[in-house]
């Protein structure tokens, strides 16, 4: 600490005392005076008043008022302070009396809400990340794994003959849509020309139907105009459906013309599926 003369001290008093009368508060004069001691500024101001506006009592009545206002509305003192910009304690001070509001259910949620979305981002990052990864696993396909995968969907998804009903055609029913380009893409492969294809939706009658005939003629390559005539499902309205909305554009149905001898063909695919597998099992 510099020893001050005499004069130092009253020129600082001086200086203090002007800006008290200014109306500054003690902590902006310390500030303002480099006075980081509380004895020195107490000995600086001594006998000059606070100016009017740190000594009225009323001056936060306003602002406490509305405090418990906010706080009878259910607000956290969190929320009072953010809305009111006074300390916590202040806002602790002035509604600490008050019964803990009860929160609504739609406070409740959206308090759940904030604090699930940083979660609900990474776990959605960390769920793409694996689908890009595990996408990068598949690389390309040779022709013989695009066969095999191919013999496996049509058992899987494919209309089959039973043994009370000889149907041996080859029809294929999908709504998803890469399902649909891989079952094209190994019909292909199989040298199934598309003037043996045939077209048609299936779709629930109470949907964009034209918009999802035209979804479907798009991703195979059709005109809409040569497609069959599409089958509507009647609308139940005890039904409760999830599948409706934007992204829903109902079946495309598939049917390979005089498919009799693939289908037999598949059969044997699948069956020396079956076969190599217990094999290796």
């Amino acid at each position: 600490m510099h020893h001050h003369t005499r004069s130092d001290f009253e020129s600082l008093r001086e200086q203090a005392v002007t800006l008290r009368r200014d109306g500054l508060s003690r902590r902006q004069i310390r500030d303002r005076l480099h006075i980081h001691n509380n004895d020195i500024l107490n000995r600086l101001l001594e006998g000059e008043p606070p100016p009017d506006w740190t000594r009225r009592p009323n001056a936060k009545d306003g602002l406490r008022a509305r405090a418990r206002e906010l706080r009878e509305e259910g607000m956290t003192y969190d929320e009072i302070v953010a809305e009111l910009g006074v300390s916590k304690s202040s806002v602790s001070l002035w509604v600490r009396d008050l019964p803990k509001p009860a929160a609504s259910p739609e406070r409740m949620h959206r308090m759940r809400e904030a604090r699930w979305e940083p979660h609900r981002k990474a776990v959605a990052e960390a769920r793409k990340q694996t689908k890009e990864d595990a996408a990068r696993d598949i690389g390309t396909l040779t022709e013989r794994e695009l066969f095999l995968i191919g013999v496996g969907l049509y058992w899987a998804e494919g209309s089959k003959s039973k043994a009370h009903r000889t149907d041996e055609s080859v029809t294929f029913i999908n709504s998803d849509p890469g399902m649909i380009e891989t079952y094209l893409a190994w019909l292909k492969l199989l040298a199934v020309g598309p003037d043996r294809l045939r077209f048609r939706v299936l779709i629930h009658e109470s949907a964009d139907v034209a918009a999802s005939e035209r979804y479907w003629a798009d991703l195979v390559g059709v005109d809409v105009a040569a497609f069959g005539k599409t089958t509507l499902k009647k609308h139940n309205p005890k039904t409760v459906r999830k599948n409706v909305g934007e992204d829903y554009h109902g079946c495309l149905v598939v049917r390979v013309l005089q498919g009799t001898e693939l289908y037999r063909r598949i059969e044997g695919w699948w069956y020396g599926i079956v076969l190599g597998a217990r094999s290796t099992a």
